[in-house]
């Protein structure tokens, strides 16, 4: 994998935990050899540049997990993974690697979720000027580095990034992690957020407490060097599936099983409570946070899933999982793959009650000009049960809808 590192990351609980309601407050900038707290465009597209906020530096990452400090620690990266699958793929598609890892790669560094200074910089030059201090770079960069930047800048002059710390009030609350003070009716129970029950929805009606905790246990006596490594070694499962197998090696370490069964304790809920249940909003609002959803039942959830998807038939943990209900996504009557259409297509189910239904959230997504792109990044984390792309294709699709049904109330004879 040649020499760079790897780190695994924690960043969903550090960058979520130290700030996510605080919106990007003082800045610190260390660079070759930038001063102050500016970021300026010529270190930005210098590859060696390394940024720092408040003392700490400011990480990127592709696939979520694996994290880099500067764009020249990017490349070698990109050239050990054409090594790594050149016996595997066509020289086209070895290209289209090269081409997609660099853009995600750069996109990471620029959209950052924890400093808007690389965007605003990025947003608040002009193409042409853009294009100048790509020419003035003077270190080594791969094919292609030029016009990836300008593809990151051309979309997100155009784009708004809608997720729950986004320095805009309606990119903020169109994010599912946005609370809503009097909860939302989704199939016969009502839920803090969105979030809540797109989480929630993971875990079989009958599933409690205990059992998840007995699945941690045997979860944490088994190696899942050979696990992975099987998904490692094929293409057919890995390129299409990065994100993913990566989230898994990251939640399938020991101490991070251990760390789910530590903070499920820390929660004080009972072992015979159901699991989908203690999730929905009772007498008291707001159980658990967006953040609590997504890192603690969300991101457990979706490690049994996947184990189960991506495990072979004669493993016993796919027949333990099974027999938990965490062979996909049980809906009323309904049962959907968790990786599948059925199960993604449910986002869009949802919203057409927030957005549609919820007339304040009817009033901010219509708000926003048709010309501004609604999307979704952070940190070039994709998600296996909604991948990004399918994710902004819903949020620009349940605009129309919602502008069209505005319009047909305002205009009944049309």
């Amino acid at each position: 994998m040649g020499s760079f590192s790897v780190v695994p990351s924690e960043k969903m609980r550090r960058i979520l935990r130290s700030g996510w309601l605080q919106i990007f407050v003082s800045f610190v900038f260390v660079s070759l050899p930038v001063r102050a707290q500016v970021v300026t465009l010529q270190s930005l597209v210098t590859p060696s540049t390394v940024i720092s906020k408040d003392g700490k530096l400011l990480l990127f990452s592709v696939h979520g997990f694996i994290e880099f400090r500067s764009l020249s620690e990017l490349f070698p990266y990109i050239d050990s993974q054409e090594q790594r699958w050149r016996p595997s793929l066509e020289p086209t598609a070895l290209t289209a690697l090269r081409r997609d890892l660099l853009m995600r790669g750069i996109e990471s560094r620029v959209v950052s979720m924890i400093d808007e200074r690389p965007l605003e910089t990025l947003s608040t030059h002009t193409r042409v000027e853009l294009e100048q201090a790509l020419k003035q770079v003077k270190e080594p960069i791969p094919e292609g580095y030029a016009q990836a930047f300008l593809a990151v800048q051309d979309k997100w002059k155009h784009s708004l990034n809608c997720w729950s710390a986004a320095p805009s009030i309606p990119a903020r609350v169109l994010s599912n992690w946005y609370p809503i003070e009097e909860g939302i009716s989704l199939y016969g129970a009502t839920y803090d957020s969105t979030e809540h029950f797109w989480q929630a929805v993971k875990y079989h009606p009958d599933v409690k407490v205990a059992e998840v905790i007995a699945l941690l246990d045997l979860m944490r006596e088994r190696d899942w060097s050979p696990w992975l490594k099987r998904l490692d070694d094929d293409p057919k499962l890995y390129l299409p599936n990065a994100y993913a197998v990566e989230f898994l090696r990251h939640n399938l370490e020991h101490e991070r099983l251990r760390w789910f069964a530590e903070e499920i304790s820390r929660q004080k809920v009972s072992p015979d409570e159901r699991v989908r249940t203690l999730q929905q909003r009772a007498t008291t609002p707001f159980r658990f946070s967006a953040y609590e959803e997504k890192v603690l039942w969300g991101d457990l959830a979706d490690v049994f899933q996947l184990v189960y998807q991506f495990s072979p038939d004669g493993d016993p943990i796919r027949k333990t999982l099974a027999e938990h209900h965490f062979d996909g996504i049980y809906l009323e009557d309904r049962k959907m793959g968790f990786i599948s259409e059925d199960f993604r297509s449910l986002m869009l189910e949802i919203w057409k009650v927030k957005y549609l239904q919820m007339a304040r959230f009817g009033v901010v997504i219509r708000s926003i000009p048709l010309e501004i792109h609604l999307s979704h990044f952070l940190n070039d984390g994709d998600s296996p049960d909604i991948p990004i792309p399918v994710y902004i294709d819903y949020l620009n699709q349940i605009r129309q809808m919602a502008l069209a049904a505005s319009d047909k109330i305002n205009h009944p004879a049309k």
